[in-house]
C-alpha cells in the first residue's frame, strides 16, 4: 500500500510544478543561460544552489558512482535515483525563483523605475 501511495504523491508534486499560472518547461529551459550567467556573476544569489547541482550532476556522470552499483548490485541505483530526482527538483524550483525574480528584478537586477522598494535591512 505504500508504494502506490508514494508514487502517488511524487506524481503530485511533479504536476504542483506545471500548475497554472507558473512558467512552462520551456521558460524555464530558456532561463537556465541567464540564471547561469547571472549567478556568476552575482547579480543573482543561486551561486551556491548552482554549485549543489554541478556536483549531483558530476555525481550522477561520474565513474565514483559505479561503487555502490558493486558493493550492493542493482539495490546501487537507489542513490542515483535520490540524487536524480532532488536534482529535477532543484532545477525546477530554481528556475521558477529565477524568472519570479528575473520579472521583479529585471536581467539589470535593479527594481524596475518608478517602484518603491523598501529596504527591511534599514533601521526603522
Amino acid at each position: 500500500m505504500a508504494d502506490p501511495l508514494r508514487r502517488r504523491n511524487a506524481l503530485i508534486a511533479f504536476l504542483r510544478v506545471f500548475k497554472p499560472g507558473t512558467p512552462g518547461l520551456g521558460r524555464r529551459i530558456g532561463a537556465i543561460p541567464r540564471l547561469i550567467g547571472a549567478s556568476v556573476t552575482r547579480k543573482y544569489d543561486g551561486f551556491w544552489r548552482l554549485v549543489g547541482m554541478l556536483l549531483a550532476g558530476i555525481y550522477i556522470v561520474s565513474p565514483i558512482d559505479l561503487i555502490p552499483e558493486l558493493v550492493v548490485g542493482p539495490f546501487g541505483l537507489i542513490d542515483d535515483a535520490a540524487v536524480a530526482a532532488w536534482l529535477a527538483g532543484a532545477i525546477l524550483s530554481e528556475t521558477e525563483r529565477f524568472l519570479e525574480w528575473e520579472k521583479t528584478r529585471g536581467a539589470s537586477g535593479l527594481p524596475p523605475k518608478g517602484k518603491v522598494v523598501r529596504d527591511v535591512r534599514a533601521k526603522r
